[in-house]
């Protein structure tokens, strides 16, 4: 038999392994495997935080920094919608119309959470990662939370109107999840996928003078990771689009199988695990100066790369702030107020040698002097 599309490769049928794996129920229990192997890593990722919860609150307590809050309120939100999709997929029937669309509506659902937190935590990187208010947040989730709206309306258009073939089953007679079709899915992830290995050159382009990008390495780390997932993806839906090739199939299923799971413990690793694991956590993500200052293009410091030439250091940042949570995950400085007994304690022993006074709420010298001499 002809594949689609003109091929001469044959189609995917419900025996490749690749497509069976999606459907097939544990001792007919509407237990699938593609759900428990989703929900296995998510329930141990959950099992993890709770175990730290209480750390974790006494964290967010220490601090009046709200950007670590939303991140992982935004941790949480993503791994208990994936639970419950898991859960509830597990308990209807997929061959019925109704249980179908439930289906249908919570993999667009547990989507358009996660793609919210992607746009967010790239703008928060990009755009707004030297401000740390409860209004610029506000702003990017909801720029953020449109934008995801109106791409998860679009695939959950399509996946009930125009549901792909190529997860169709026939003998059950009802279609799985297609993530709105092979040629959508190719689509999103290759312009995702643009959109990332653009980010990851701007270090290295003109236009780095006109941004306070981040320097450190976990940022662009992440980004490279997402890149590599929609670009191998793209590859995927690709081969299903034009060529029906089984192999694409298997593609897409990874690609899928480690968004959906581990992609939300990506995020708090590289941008949550050392402020709540360490005491006294340093600067997460440093930012060239503000573009108002001068800059000669050897101080310029690339994302893997420390600026030797740079006037402040990392330390400096540490010891002249006011808290050591003021330093958030893309800014620099804070304003959250702090014992200045223990500020004092922290200042930069530069600023010290410098002869700056140490303001703990006692007198100046000067005054001291004026008084003796008065008297």
């Amino acid at each position: 038999m002809d594949g689609t599309n003109g091929s001469d490769l044959p189609p995917v049928t419900e025996e490749s392994f690749c497509k069976y794996v999606l459907y097939y129920e544990m001792n007919n229990s509407r237990v699938r495997i593609w759900d428990l192997i989703i929900l296995i890593p998510n329930a141990l990722f959950v099992l993890f935080l709770v175990v730290r919860f209480n750390k974790a609150q006494l964290k967010l307590r220490a601090t009046s920094s709200p950007i670590f809050l939303t991140f992982y309120t935004l941790v949480w939100g993503n791994v208990i919608i994936s639970l419950i999709r898991c859960a509830v997929s597990m308990t209807v029937n997929a061959a019925m119309p109704v249980g179908g669309l439930i289906d249908k509506i919570l993999w667009v659902t547990v989507r358009f959470f996660l793609l919210a937190t992607e746009m967010s935590v790239v703008i928060f990187g990009l755009a707004f990662g030297h401000m740390d208010s409860r209004s610029s947040i506000r702003y990017v989730l909801l720029a953020t939370s449109l934008i995801s709206l109106a791409f998860t309306v679009t695939q959950g258009t399509l996946e009930i109107i125009m549901p792909d073939d190529m997860f169709h089953i026939d003998t059950r007679n009802y279609d799985l999840f297609g993530h709105g079709g092979m040629l959508f899915w190719f689509t999103t992830s290759l312009v995702f996928a643009v959109i990332y290995f653009t980010i990851l050159l701007l270090p290295w382009i003109p236009l780095r003078e006109y941004l306070a990008l981040p320097t450190k390495l976990s940022f662009y780390l992440y980004v490279l990771l997402l890149a590599l997932l929609d670009a191998t993806q793209a590859v995927g839906a690709a081969l299903l689009t034009w060529g029906a090739a089984p192999a694409g199939l298997c593609v897409v299923d990874v690609t899928a199988w480690l968004y959906f799971s581990l992609y939300t413990p990506l995020v708090y690793h590289t941008f949550l695990s050392e402020f709540f694991s360490v005491s006294q956590p340093s600067i997460m993500f440093s930012y060239k100066a503000q573009m108002d200052e001068p800059m000669d293009d050897d101080q310029v410091s690339l994302p893997h790369q420390q600026s030797f030439s740079s006037l402040k250091t990392d330390s400096d940042y540490i010891y002249q702030s006011n808290s050591v949570y003021d330093s958030t995950l893309f800014e620099v400085g804070g304003t959250t107020p702090m014992n200045p007994v223990y500020s004092a304690s922290l200042q930069s022993p530069d600023s010290i040698a410098s002869g700056q006074s140490l303001d703990i709420g006692l007198p100046a010298p000067g005054f001291q002097t004026q008084n003796m001499l008065s008297t």
